[in-house]
């Protein structure tokens, strides 16, 4: 699986277009939908996913939804387990505490999984937002700590990173 990162809207936040075979999903269209329509040409777009609703992560989803015409896959229609989407299979995990509604996406084959903005490297997302969760955070983060070291994390905002990296330098995951 290729996966290009593009970096949209004032918050600079990372819509990443995962590529398999031709075929596309979005994770997190944040904003800009002629810059992310123009990096889908040639492929087809089979389903966007959403890690979580705040406006900078969700921003040109209803055009590429109108135009595209694919199905949108969030909290809202998913539960914590395996999904096929086409050519691409993936976890859904639930990782509350940013939002009531922030989900993380595991291709375990790929190991990559998108995170939003529940995570970041060296940091973790808000929890003092309307609908934000500290036990939920906490409760996430020790769920998170789980996975293998080796998985990349592809944040909503900044670098990506690797799990292990996070757990070793970021203080909250520390035990």
């Amino acid at each position: 699986m290729d996966i290009k990162t593009i970096m949209v809207g004032p918050l600079q936040t990372n819509c990443y277009l995962l590529i398999k075979d031709n075929s596309c999903l979005i994770v997190d269209p944040g904003d800009d939908f002629k810059l992310i329509e123009k990096h889908l040409s040639n492929l087809r777009l089979v389903g966007i996913l959403i890690t979580h609703h705040h406006p900078d992560h969700i921003g040109a989803l209803d055009e590429l939804k109108n135009k595209y015409q694919v199905p949108v896959y969030s909290r809202h229609n998913l539960l914590e387990k395996e999904y096929h989407i086409d050519s691409f299979k993936f976890e859904v995990i639930y990782t509350f505490g940013h939002t009531s509604d922030s989900i993380t996406f595991y291709f375990k084959e790929e190991k990559a999984m998108f995170v939003g903005d529940f995570l970041f490297k060296g940091s973790i997302g808000r929890y003092d937002l309307p609908t934000a969760n500290y036990n939920d955070m906490v409760n996430s983060l020790n769920n998170i700590i789980k996975y293998n070291d080796d998985i990349t994390i592809y944040s909503g905002h900044g670098p990506k990173t690797t799990l292990g990296d996070e757990k070793k330098d970021n203080p909250y995951l520390q035990s």
